[in-house]
């Protein structure tokens, strides 16, 4: 596509399109092309000018490359994205301010003063109206001492002051609306649906198949810990689902033959096989979209508490009006009063500072549910970590399988990989792989499959009985046998290893030694946060005493748990807050979804299972763990930016009471400062943190 560079610095290129402007879907589709490409960091299209700035790091030439070869015919925006855009959104929303803009100040200059007196006594209706009614449901609210301002205005014939009240609230209005709808979407975008392959039934069994390639009636398997990825009937099987995506309720729901099943609900327990209703279209954005707006869980209780006391304050502002007049019999100065509030500033600053840190920290790959877990963030005192996943990396390798049966090492890693592809678990992903390294076709070798939570997998294969999972399920649980020949090897097996026990027949079969790298930048994070003051940072996890120890020892983690089942992992969570202390739990599997609901704020690594994600009230979708401190710096600087507003909001406008009282400031002046003040304060509220 023809371009031409309109400016450059080093690593950052502004180009222009060759046409007038983009539309929308154009803008989205270029801009998608441009992100998936490896060298481009950061896109930003503008429609209106065709142009697009972007920052990238790598070949120069490879970028001007990849815009040249650009055609808007060859590149295909998938319909998810094209579904939850907001460019179409809020371009709307700049319209209409710069329409109110120019319509304010246009007729100041071209209608007669009558005419403008009667359009602005009409458009005062409606505030003195949306006034009240805030008396008929017996409150006294902001909305009431707005509709006084404007009729005090216009009754000592202020209709300046008045047009100027009306014109600066409808600014505030939308621009709240703007950000709180561009903050929600830019929300549930992250949280929706991503799902890329499911087993599929077929007359030859299950087959795993991408998602694009399933059809209204095909049916679906969907296990324990696992996105169910269309709409459907549950036609075999029976599970408890998680539908806190769709409800907010964390209770899962027990779903059974004949009942229906929604599109991003997760399987908590059992196998179901749906018959799919619905693949396109679901309706999954919106549904989020929903949740997130009807949700008290975006208010954090120091927006709730400026909120609360911005309707306890209206009373006094109209008693001080009142008194004003009482003392003074002058009506400037009472309506001086009357024209500043602290309500509108501290409803309005409040939810768009929470919801612009919200998408701030979406910029860096952290998808927060709320405001309220940003608040928590920034109080806790302790951060539990998992081990396997989390401050190991999500991708575990299998070093080695050790036999102790006849069988080679290969067959018995083909069975094990024929049982492990079913779960959502890093360590099983690491079977599947090493066996498909090595070529192994793993067809459907046993009968039904049964994952036992935090444990292991049980199936039965050629008429023996099968599992595989932990020391603890294998040798304890399952009471598998050691041949005494074989003792001696099974007690040489390395420490350095997590190990995977295979039995069958109730006797071990092999051992499979996975390598669980730490990841790199763990120690320096654990270092971070302690500095940043987290007074007890632990980790938790199913591994033996000697694993835990070493992996503790090597990122500086003092306070470690081992070998613990998920119940001692929200058990240890939930004596930390009985003993006051607030605390963060970071997790990546299935049985770290009991501890991730039980702390003040669950945060879920993106590689894991999907329950986690859904349970968790924070996800980061980095592979670096330095998210976490980034998270943590975003949150108190919230805090900070809130307690900041507060007292500017109070202090500012205690002021201009004041010297509206004195007579200091007329109306007029009053509403202008009160009112832009708030609008500035709304617009710094949307600002970047950092």
């Amino acid at each position: 596509m023809d371009f031409t560079i309109k400016h450059e610095i080093r690593s950052r290129i502004r180009v222009h399109f060759s046409m007038k402007r983009m539309s929308f879907s154009e803008a989205d589709t270029l801009e998608y092309y441009l992100k998936s490409q490896p060298e481009i960091k950061e896109v930003h299209v503008y429609e209106r000018t065709a142009d697009a700035v972007l920052v990238y790091d790598g070949d120069r030439k490879q970028v001007l490359r990849k815009l040249r070869s650009f055609s808007f015919d060859a590149c295909a925006l998938p319909a998810s994205m094209a579904e939850s855009s907001s460019r179409e959104q809020s371009a709307a929303y700049y319209d209409k301010i710069v329409s109110s803009t120019i319509l304010h100040y246009g007729k100041r200059l071209l209608l007669p003063t009558p005419f403008r007196k009667v359009i602005e006594t009409l458009k005062a209706v409606k505030y003195i109206c949306r006034g009240l009614k805030t008396l008929r449901n017996k409150k006294l609210q902001v909305e009431l001492l707005d509709a006084a301002a404007i009729t005090a205005a216009l009754i000592t014939g202020d209709h300046k002051t008045a047009s100027s009240v009306m014109f600066l609230l409808g600014i505030g209005d939308t621009l709240e609306e703007w950000t709180h709808k561009r903050s929600v979407d830019d929300l549930a975008r992250r949280m929706s649906l991503n799902v890329d392959r499911v087993w599929l039934v077929t007359e030859d069994g299950e087959v795993q198949t991408e998602t694009s390639s399933v059809v209204r009636g095909d049916r679906v398997v969907v296990r324990v810990g696992n996105m169910i990825p269309f709409d459907g009937e549950v036609c075999d099987g029976e599970a408890m689902v998680n539908q806190s995506s769709m409800t907010g309720e964390s209770a899962a729901v027990r779903k059974s033959i004949g009942t229906s099943v929604f599109a991003g609900t997760v399987v908590e327990e059992g196998e179901v096989t749906i018959r799919v209703t619905q693949t396109e279209g679901c309706g999954r954005f919106d549904q989020i979209v929903r949740m997130i707006e009807e949700s008290e869980k975006l208010k954090s209780s120091l927006e709730s508490k400026a909120e609360r006391l911005a309707d306890r304050l209206v009373p006094y502002t109209f008693a001080a009006s009142a008194l004003t007049w009482f003392l003074s019999r002058n009506v400037t100065k009472a309506v001086s009063v009357l024209m500043v509030d602290y309500s509108c500033a501290l409803k309005m600053a409040m939810p768009i500072s929470v919801l612009s840190a919200i998408r701030e920290a979406s910029e860096h790959d952290i998808t927060v549910k709320g405001g309220k877990f940003l608040e928590a963030v920034a109080d806790a005192d302790t951060i539990v970590f998992d081990k396997t996943g989390t401050l190991t990396k999500a991708q575990p390798t299998v070093v080695r399988v050790v036999s102790f049966c006849d069988e080679s090492e290969d067959e018995l890693l083909r069975q094990a990989a024929c049982l492990e592809e079913h779960f959502p678990h890093s360590v099983a992903r690491a079977v599947v792989e090493a066996a498909e390294r090595k070529g192994l076709l793993h067809d459907e070798l046993h009968t039904k499959v049964e994952y036992i939570v935090a444990h292991g997998v049980s199936s039965t294969i050629d008429g023996e009985k099968a599992v595989i999972g932990s020391y603890h399920f294998v040798f304890e649980d399952e009471a598998v046998q050691l041949p005494d020949e074989k003792r001696e090897l099974f007690e040489s097996l390395p420490d350095d290893y997590s190990l995977l026990y295979f039995a069958k027949g109730g006797k071990l079969a092999a051992c499979i030694l996975i390598e669980d790298p730490l990841r790199e930048e763990a120690k320096s994070v654990i270092e971070q946060l302690r500095e940043q003051g987290f007074k007890h940072i632990v980790m938790m996890t199913g591994d033996s005493e000697k694993t835990a120890a070493r992996i503790a020892q090597e990122v500086g983690i003092t306070e470690y748990y081992a070998e613990v089942l998920p119940e001692d992992k929200s058990g240890f969570i939930e004596r930390a807050k009985a003993d006051g202390r607030r605390v963060i739990m970071v997790g990546d599997g299935i049985n770290d979804s009991p501890a991730l609901s039980a702390s003040d704020a669950g945060i879920a690594i993106s590689e894991g299972a999907e329950i986690a994600r859904q349970i968790a009230d924070i996800t980061i979708s980095s592979s670096n763990l330095s998210s976490i401190v980034t998270l943590r710096k975003l949150s108190t600087l919230l805090m900070k930016r809130i307690r900041f507003n507060y007292r500017t909001i109070v202090g500012f406008n205690t002021s201009l009471i004041a010297l509206g009282i004195a007579g200091l400031l007329s109306p007029s002046t009053s509403a202008m400062l009160h009112n832009g003040s708030t609008v500035a304060l709304g617009l710094k509220s949307m600002t970047n943190l950092s």
